[in-house]
């Protein structure tokens, strides 16, 4: 996840058990673009211990092939295709979920990029772009130029985050590709992940938000895939990774209404999981300085209750960020 999921972020998140597969924040690719360095640190300084995907997110096929071609001078387990990002500012370039619209250009570009990458090549897409008319074509695509893992997200690029997830659709994409397929959108337990690889047929799970939530996911999702009682974070526990991460994800010298405007992020994500009526979010949300962060962070999570972290449904506005539905 952009400006999120970081090279701090992936650092904190071992203390926690992390993920057995960690993709990078895309690096943007045009004409003249270069390899972005905060983004290329989390290759070459990979503190995880776990393979490394490179992830690209562009529409030139020249350049495409070129930041390929420069991504695997660096340890990394695959090059990633985005053709699933959501965001107006990038899909409105024809790039991530834009590129959807144009199936042509994407079958130019991954035809050069499959002649062009000597290891392993994956795409991480979604159903469409404003519906799922030409998914059958988008995976006759992806099965035409050999990739080599295929990640779904089951919603078009239209619904965002909004509505709810096509898990028949994954599955549809696992009878239909030669190549794993990974199942993404709305695992944010250990009972979901477990129905959506039972759904699914897929051969793993990607998780972005919900391990914002809950970084003791992955744990226990390992639990339950090995048929044993996960533990449940206590509100203490809670407290403790959003100071770590404070800490964590601060720069060497961070203006302290910048830096509580970045905490603003992860905590969006953690809010929906921490009380039922949305008060948490709402006070959060409304904190400019470190000292009204962590006062409202303490009065709804110094305690010793255990915490689901599961989302609930809160009563937000339509054109909420996290409006819609989570799982």
């Amino acid at each position: 996840m952009q400006d999120v999921t970081d090279l701090p972020f992936w650092r904190l998140m071992t203390a926690y058990g992390g993920a057995d597969l960690y993709y990078t924040e895309y690096f943007r690719v045009h004409g003249d673009s270069r390899l972005d360095r905060a983004i290329l640190a989390s290759i070459v300084e990979n503190p995880t211990g776990r393979p490394v995907v490179a992830q690209m997110i562009g529409n030139d096929p020249a350049a495409l092939v070129r930041t390929a071609r420069e991504l695997e001078r660096h340890p990394i387990a695959a090059v990633d295709l985005n053709l699933g990002c959501p965001a107006p500012v990038v899909y409105r370039k024809c790039a991530g979920g834009g590129l959807l619209r144009e199936l042509d250009r994407v079958d130019r570009i991954l035809g050069a990029l499959r002649e062009a990458i000597s290891g392993k090549f994956t795409v991480k897409t979604r159903l469409g772009f404003s519906d799922a008319a030409d998914y059958d074509r988008l995976l006759a695509l992806l099965a035409k130029h050999g990739v080599d893992l295929v990640t779904v997200h089951g919603r078009t690029v239209a619904d965002g985050y909004r509505s709810a997830v096509r898990y028949d659709l994954i599955r549809h994409a696992v009878e239909q590709l030669p190549c794993p397929v990974l199942a993404n959108g709305n695992i944010g337990t250990p009972q979901r992940a477990l129905a959506v690889l039972e759904e699914t047929g897929c051969s793993g799970l990607m998780i972005g938000r919900g391990a914002i939530r809950n970084p003791w996911l992955f744990e226990q999702i390992r639990a339950a895939l090995r048929g044993e009682v996960w533990r449940f974070p206590v509100g203490r526990d809670v407290l403790a990774y959003v100071e770590a991460l404070y800490g964590a994800v601060s720069g060497p010298d961070p203006v302290e209404k910048l830096h509580v405007q970045k905490m603003k992020k992860y905590l969006n994500f953690l809010g929906i999981g921490v009380e039922p009526t949305g008060q948490f979010l709402h006070e959060i949300r409304r904190v400019a300085t470190r000292g009204d962060f962590f006062d409202v962070c303490r009065r709804y999570l110094d305690h010793g209750e255990p915490m689901r972290l599961e989302p609930y449904e809160l009563v937000l506005a339509e054109r909420d960020p996290l409006a819609g539905e989570h799982g």
